[in-house]
């Protein structure tokens, strides 16, 4: 075993505590950085003023009737700006646009001394448009040829010749859309300037060096004359991994030039029709299967949706590529991909990166063939999962193949898969309005940032004199109890107890040059280097131990909050007092610390290499019920059993387990974002950016038994006392929810229906795929087909239908 993951007799990781700040949550006292404005004097406050078209040249503003406006300070102009008028990393967001390249798109801000006088003077601000033709939707951009970014492709093997060698092939085409943050605590910023020009900026942002350099380029400062600190967030999903910086650059820029701090917090509507969100994708596929159902090829192109920037769509779209093949062994494979440029908010990161909407693709062809196949899905994915000594299609060894198989077998028998799969087939027999579904998927998620350069992590620990410990890193808390993680290893590797370490907010000033808490890598990076920072203290420490103690350095044990020698019987030397002798004897008791992720490789421009250092397994099931007479349906039972290595805080890992699962079900089955795809002046307008018209998942979602099982005997050599991630891998879990959803709609029709089905699978599109099953809007059987029929929208169809239902679906088997 390494020694990053060989744990110490008693260790305080793998103990069940709450969330660090859990009280302070359900108390309302947890601090967030919008609170903080109440705290500071003499504040403004920043409002947008929004462009209301999708695209358009800005011929005109006019700011002066909004210093009319009683209490209003100053607008924000381009001309404001003293150094680079650009909020993103590759230089195509600019902070003040000449060009409205979506609809809301934020064209100056106002700073008032209230947030209704900063209202009412964005209201009064005049903007001049020249409407330009736009683009909504990726089909449009498809058809534009309207494309931004690199192009990748991932190749092995020879696809044409495994496609000619299939028995089977089919093609189809599937779109599937985005999915909206919606974090508790919108996007806010707070900044000031001290006396020495030095600007403090409070965010709510994933990423505070990013935002730091942001903010320093824009202002014409060098990194070290900003400091970004992120207190804490209430949600970030991703969402706020790039999306901050622009909005901390105002508030930075309007306090550099009215020397009063400024703060900006968007309102939910503003931050829905403002920010990004979770690519949606448009993907054509050919695949073959042999006689017994496994997998011989795979054609895809695959085409996000990245909206009127960059932003992180190129490494997403790799991630997509990267992930098509979930936890399947495709032996030939080529993948395309592309960004889509459309007029619509620049989508950025959201949990999962993109791993999601790759393996979406293929859980959707299996799914969609199996029937074709005259095989039940079930079989079909087991059929196909990766075994020992096979490489995924961009190189690297899956390793571990055995833990995706034992997770598969637990599930199937927690479950009593098999009897239930017999219930359900009786229940739906005897039920002609009512049916249910019951799917298994597994996850395979590749842990690491692509980028092999963001895979690092730093913190800094102080020991003081009288034996307590305050810790910093790098990673920030959104929620997802990273800090109780963080704690429980610096509490283990000094072998003190939990109670003695206390973390301070994460700073720029602190640690510098981290890398986003995004990737599912929080843990694993920060929790290496507060590990390294604490083992360096730890063995000064040992020195002045083995004095007192009589015993070599090497002999030296620290446990519950002592020292003592391994050999001797000798009274121990209690952690306080060893801390004072260190601190007489000039030993010093702080340490910076620091870890890279080794053994990882990737060359982006042949998408090869091994980028990830392990995967994440996991297996779930689920069961759904289905009306006949309107689509709704509810989850009656979930059984997951995932892989989180050796876990770290098992009650915060659980926790990201069933919350995952459940917002994934969310962007797959409920959370339905519409457009304006019409030709008038709303053109592109968001028309689901409030609560009352974005269905989000609730109480009401959760499954009637939730069963989550952390798998054993799973520990992860080289990664910090033996865990794993669990931020991201279990949101992908939800596909078997869907999936259950496509059996029961199908089992409306004659045995050996398959049908499409839409994403997100609301009611609505679910009814209309049982529609379809009955025969009554085109549904297809597989039994004595040689070919499949188109599945299109019958003549009995509303005339207002989701988008994602309203694109033709195509399966053909050759």
């Amino acid at each position: 075993m390494s020694a990053l993951s060989e744990r110490p007799i008693n260790p305080v990781v793998g103990t069940a505590v709450p969330h660090e700040s859990a009280a302070l949550h359900v108390t309302g006292e947890a601090l967030y950085t919008d609170d903080l404005a109440y705290r500071t004097k003499d504040v403004l406050h920043a409002h947008p003023v929004q462009a209301l078209r999708a695209h358009a040249r800005i011929t005109g503003l006019r700011t002066e009737p909004a210093l009319q406006v009683p209490g209003v300070v100053r607008v924000l102009t381009a001309a404001d700006v003293p150094g680079v008028n650009d909020a993103g990393v590759k230089h195509d967001e600019p902070l003040f646009p000449d060009e409205v390249m979506f609809y809301g798109h934020a064209v100056c801000w106002v700073l008032g001394e209230t947030l209704e006088a900063a209202r009412l003077g964005a209201a009064a601000v005049e903007v001049d448009l020249e409407p330009l033709p736009s683009l909504i939707t990726v089909r449009e951009a498809i058809d534009a040829g309207s494309f931004q970014g690199g192009q990748p492709t991932l190749e092995r093997g020879d696809v044409e010749a495994g496609l000619d060698g299939s028995a089977h092939v089919f093609s189809g085409e599937f779109e599937f859309a985005g999915q909206e943050h919606f974090y508790l605590e919108t996007h806010c910023a707070l900044a000031l300037v001290d006396e020495n020009g030095q600007v403090f900026v409070q965010s709510s942002t994933q990423h505070p060096s990013e935002t730091q350099e942001i903010v320093a380029h824009v202002l014409g400062l060098t990194n070290s004359e900003v400091t970004v600190q992120c207190l804490r967030m209430g949600g970030g999903f991703g969402g706020k991994e790039m999306q901050p910086h622009g909005l901390a650059a105002i508030a930075a820029l309007g306090a550099t030039l009215t020397g009063r701090p400024v703060r900006l917090r968007l309102n939910r509507s503003q931050d829905i029709s403002m920010t990004g969100k979770r690519h949606g994708f448009h993907a054509r596929w050919r695949v073959g299967f042999d006689d017994d159902g496994r997998l011989q090829a795979l054609d895809a192109t695959l085409t996000s949706d990245g909206g009127w920037s960059l932003d992180l769509s190129e490494p997403v779209l790799a991630r997509a590529l990267c992930h098509i093949d979930n936890a399947y062994w495709i032996p030939n494979v080529r993948v395309n991909g592309r960004i889509a440029k459309t007029n619509k908010t620049s989508q950025t990161a959201f949990r999962g990166f993109g791993g999601p909407q790759g393996m979406l693709v293929i859980e959707d062809v299996l799914g969609r063939c199996a029937p074709l196949l005259g095989q039940d899905a079930a079989t079909l994915r087991s059929r196909n999962l990766y075994t020992a000594g096979q490489t995924t299609p961009y190189g690297q060894p899956v390793r571990h193949p055995e833990r995706l198989a034992v997770a598969w077998r637990q599930v199937l028998d927690s479950s009593d898969f098999a009897a239930r799969t017999q219930e359900v087939a009786a229940f739906n027999d005897a039920h002609a309005d009512t049916k249910r579904g019951l799917a298994i998927t597994p996850v395979k998620f590749g842990i690491s940032f692509n980028l092999t350069a963001f895979n690092q992590g730093g913190a800094l620990v102080h020991v003081y004199k009288d034996g307590s410990v305050l810790i910093n890193h790098g990673g920030t808390e959104m929620g997802q109890g990273l800090h109780t993680k963080m704690l429980q290893v610096a509490a283990t590797t000094l072998g003190v107890p939990l109670e003695r370490v206390r973390l301070a907010p994460t700073r720029t000033d602190k640690v510098p040059n981290t890398s986003a808490t995004a990737a599912s890598s929080g843990a694993d990076l920060n929790g290496a280097a507060i590990k390294n920072a604490c083992e360096q203290i730890r063995e000064r420490l040992a020195q002045v131990a083995a004095e007192r103690l009589g015993v070599a350095p090497a002999d030296v044990r620290f446990a519950d909050g002592q020292a003592r020698g391994i050999a001797f019987a000798s009274e121990p030397v209690p952690w306080d007092e060893l801390v004072k002798l260190a601190y007489f004897q000039r030993v010093q008791l702080w340490a910076a610390g620091f870890y890279r992720t080794e053994g990882l490789h990737w060359d982006s421009s042949t998408m090869r290499g091994e980028p990830f250092k392990y995967f994440a397994y996991g297996v779930a099931a689920a069961e759904v019920e289905v009306d006949g007479y309107t689509g709704a349906y509810h989850v009656r039972r979930v059984d997951i059993v995932h892989d989180v290595g050796d876990t770290l805080s098992p009650l915060v890992d659980i926790g990201q387990i069933e919350g995952g699962f459940v917002q994934g079900v969310g962007w797959l089955t409920l959370e339905d974002l519409r457009w304006d795809e019409g030709q008038g002046v709303t053109r592109g307008r968001l028309a689901t950016a409030a609560a009352s018209t974005y269905k989000l998942p609730s109480f009401s979602e959760m499954p009637e038994v939730f069963n989550v099982t952390l798998l054993t005997n799973a520990t992860e050599e080289g990664a910090v006392y033996g865990s794993k991630a669990v931020g991201e891998p279990p949101l992908m879990l939800a596909f078997s929810v869907r999936e259950a959803l496509r059996q029961a709609a199908a089992a409306f029709g004659p045995a050996g229906t398959g049908v499409d089905l839409a994403s997100p699978a609301t009611p609505e599109a679910v009814f209309w795929a049982i529609q379809r099953a009955r025969g009554t809007e085109g549904g297809h059987v597989a039994e004595g087909s040689p070919g499949v029929r188109p599945a299109q929208p019958g003549a009995d169809a509303p005339a207002m239908r989701p988008y994602s239902e309203r694109v033709q679906h195509v399966l053909t088997q050759t």
